[in-house]
């Protein structure tokens, strides 16, 4: 269970008398197979988590041994939500010192169960960078979440890596979004929504106009739909065979992009299929060498052979006087 998940599901118990598994995975946009599995993840934690059957039944915690609230501010209840996110997203959303606060509330307030188990916190540590990460330039969280909490239009100047220039446009913002160490900023354009990585937008400026978003919309729905939307758009399908020693590590970079066929396995080597977005993305099956044979289609054969070309010019010896 993620630790956004888990917080979310600890409030929804702790604010109601009792739920249903049904209501719970509404709520947190899960199946009732994985509400289940957190339900258990929670007992096996030592959190008194019942279920009674029945149409006035449903799951509750049990009285003191979940997370006490009462101590919360109106400002800390509002930033707990966000202990999903590591200190170092915090901090650039100005939220830590709110979140410190209100998890220091939890964390100090006397459990009935005694000292039994050691606090989560304690425990549990949550960091969402990305390895040796460069620091990102562009503007920052915290600077754009005033306008986008007061619901306003933004003008942006956007320098997308395949234009040749910055380029200004007009967005409605939903909200920030934050994934794998990367913040976004959620927003449509025309009615159409976008995604737009935070360290891109150059420079910003706020419009005297209230936001147009899409009716029955909200943050959540449109950053998973743009989300599915990139995981599964491609332009390109590439079928190829990869050796048995580096299957594992074409997974790893791939991810679902690559799918592989149980039907054509051989002892040497494993046939799949590499969905690329564009066909110049193929490019990053260079380093695996020739431990990769490209069968198709014939312009992704091209490309490849093209890039290899003038990479091995690139590194050709120099022309003896």
């Amino acid at each position: 269970m993620t630790p956004d998940r888990f917080f979310s599901l600890m409030l929804l118990l702790e604010s109601r008398d009792a739920v249903t598994t049904q209501e719970l995975a509404s709520a947190l946009g899960v199946s009732l197979r994985t509400i289940t599995r957190d339900l258990n993840w929670l007992r096996d934690a030592g959190l008194s988590v019942t279920a009674q059957r029945g149409r006035l039944g449903g799951v509750s915690l049990l009285p003191g041994s979940g997370l006490d609230l009462t101590r919360l501010t109106p400002d800390e209840r509002d930033h707990l939500s966000l202990t999903g996110l590591d200190e170092k997203q915090r901090a650039e959303l100005d939220a830590s010192a709110e979140s410190r606060r209100a998890l220091a509330k939890i964390v100090a307030t006397p459990s009935r169960r005694g000292h039994e188990l050691l606090p989560l916190t304690d425990v549990v540590h949550v960091d969402s960078r990305p390895w040796l990460r460069t620091r990102a330039c562009g503007t920052t969280p915290a600077s754009l979440l005033g306008p986008v909490r007061r619901g306003r239009r933004l003008r942006i100047e956007y320098d997308s890596p395949r234009a040749s220039h910055p380029r200004e446009r007009v967005v409605d913002p939903y909200g920030l979004f934050a994934k794998a160490g990367i913040w976004y900023l959620i927003a449509d354009r025309a009615q159409v929504p976008r995604m737009y990585r935070l360290e891109r937008i150059t420079t910003w400026k706020e419009v005297d106009q209230p936001r147009r978003i899409r009716a029955n919309q909200t943050l959540a729905t449109v950053a998973a739909a743009l989300i599915d939307q990139w995981e599964h758009q491609h332009a390109i399908e590439v079928s190829a065979t990869i050796d048995q020693t580096q299957i594992e590590r074409a997974r790893r970079i791939f991810g679902q992009r690559l799918v592989r066929d149980d039907h054509e396995d051989s002892a040497t080597g494993h046939k799949v299929t590499i969905r690329f977005p564009h066909l110049e993305d193929v490019r990053a099956l260079l380093p695996f060498g020739s431990a990769i044979t490209v069968h198709g289609p014939t312009e992704a054969r091209a490309h490849l052979r093209a890039l290899a070309t003038d990479l091995a010019h690139h590194y050709a010896p120099s022309p003896t006087p």
